[in-house]
């Protein structure tokens, strides 16, 4: 996106438009009372937030600032002036599409007055840096409500930028304001085509495997992810869940859905068959979006969007049909661990890693996730690594996985709600009373968390 010559300066569009934010958002209602006092000890008191239509005036400047400065891929006057009428309206609620321009903005002067804009609406001074993830998690964490018409406008954003994304945005069951972009553009490949090249993270579908004795390239200390079904075991070692990210696969005579998020160490293990009446299996892919730093996944057939971390569709024509899909026991391990405990597992083979061997885990999100967040419920740090499950009765249960080892470890018996915890393999895996597996998974604190604000947390 140009910018030309006719931008306002930062400080004097700042100054002149901080009174009339003040002006206007004395008629706002005031958001404080509803936030948890965590919030207000680390982002500050937030603004005012409006309970009205925009005017037709407002919406206009909506239209130029935020829809044809994408369209046109130019930023001019008109967008500048348009911006300024934005900020001079006491309405945080429009920050929210400033945040999603700022995403996909290159141009530092531009970033500059955007920033700017959100500092006058929101009250706070962000600078003039890349402050998009700051904006963002301030949204997030005081939780200001979306503009009128907003997923309209933010669609507009968004597929004007990639059309692959036409379909995703669909009003559903899905929170808009927390949806950004992952850096990547949507896997839309049709299925069976692993090694088709794409500018996304390709997911490997029916991909080829080895025996435990044949898979010489993985080192004893490499992680891998353990799935049994039926009596049959795969590793799918992290090394290829980094690039993949998704796996379509089936294992004892059952289809899966496998999804790794790299941001949220979390990789699940979903059911695809067995489905009510007339429905096609979903055939799961990256959608290059995220959610609070959670990989949004979606079904390549009908391009209904699922809540990665639940299982259940929020969009199109299988939330339409409430289709919640079954969750597998996932075993975080190592594959000296897992093959030794299994040695008839199988494992994927090392041409799906495409020559690379990643560890973003502990690198790039080493200092907490570097997409916004807002807040995270503080009993355990962001990073903290834990084991997640449903009870029988919908409770979210978290275990602390460096606890529970030392607990079972020992001898030590770990239940909750009618849950039990089984060391297996040298990672850990949940079981009912049975001893049938019930769907765990191993999660950082703050992706666990946002899902399940409400969760049980062992030891408490």
């Amino acid at each position: 996106m140009e910018k030309n010559s006719g931008s306002c300066e930062r400080s004097a569009l700042v100054a002149v438009l901080v009174g009339l934010a003040v002006l206007f958002g004395s008629m706002a209602q005031s958001q404080t009372a509803d936030l948890p006092k965590s919030v207000i000890a680390e982002f500050g008191t937030p603004p005012p937030v409006p309970d009205r239509a925009l005017p037709a005036a407002l919406q206009s400047s909506v239209q130029t600032a935020f829809v044809e400065s994408m369209t046109d891929r130019i930023w001019s006057e008109d967008q500048t002036n348009a911006l300024a009428e934005i900020s001079a309206s006491g309405d945080p609620r429009l920050v929210w599409l400033i945040s999603d321009l700022m995403r996909f903005v290159p141009d530092r002067r531009l970033s500059a007055e955007l920033s700017s804009a959100a500092s006058v609406l929101l009250g706070k001074d962000f600078g003039t840096g890349n402050t998009w993830g700051e904006i963002t998690d301030h949204l997030i964490a005081w939780d200001i409500p979306a503009p009128p018409n907003y997923l309209q406008a933010k669609r507009a954003i968004f597929v004007s930028v990639f059309e692959g994304w036409d379909r995703i945005f669909d009003k559903g069951n899905v929170d808009w304001r927390l949806v950004s972009w992952g850096g990547v553009l949507i896997d839309d490949r049709p299925y069976d085509t692993t090694d088709e090249p794409c500018n996304c993270i390709p997911a490997a579908d029916n991909p080829p495997v080895t025996s435990a004795q044949e898979a010489t390239w993985l080192n004893d200390d490499d992680i891998v992810f353990g799935i049994e079904v039926n009596g049959e075991f795969r590793a799918y070692p992290r090394q290829i869940m980094e690039v993949r990210e998704m796996v379509n696969d089936t294992l004892g005579g059952r289809d899966l859905g496998i999804p790794y998020c790299t941001l949220c160490g979390a990789a699940q293990a979903y059911f695809t068959d067995q489905l009510p009446s007339g429905i096609e299996r979903p055939i799961l892919r990256t959608s290059g979006l995220l959610s609070r730093s959670n990989k949004m996944m979606y079904d390549l057939n009908t391009y209904s969007v699922f809540d990665t971390f639940r299982g259940g569709a929020l969009t199109g024509p299988l939330a339409d049909r409430n289709l919640k899909l079954e969750q597998a026991n996932v075993v975080t391990s190592n594959w000296g661990a897992w093959k030794t405990a299994h040695p008839e597992t199988t494992v994927l083979i090392e041409a799906l890693a495409l020559g690379r061997d990643p560890d973003f885990r502990n690198g790039r999100d080493a200092n907490g996730p570097i997409f916004p967040v807002g807040n995270v419920d503080p009993r355990l740090p962001v990073h903290e690594d834990i084991i997640g499950v449903i009870t029988a009765n919908g409770q979210p249960v978290a275990f602390q996985r460096s606890a529970a080892l030392i607990a079972l470890r020992q001898g030590s018996a770990i239940s909750v709600g009618g849950i039990r915890l089984e060391l297996d393999a040298g990672g850990i895996k949940a079981v009912d009373g049975n001893g049938e597996d019930v769907g765990s998974h191993q999660a950082f604190w703050f992706a666990w968390s946002q899902f399940h604000p409400q969760t049980t947390l062992w030891p408490e």
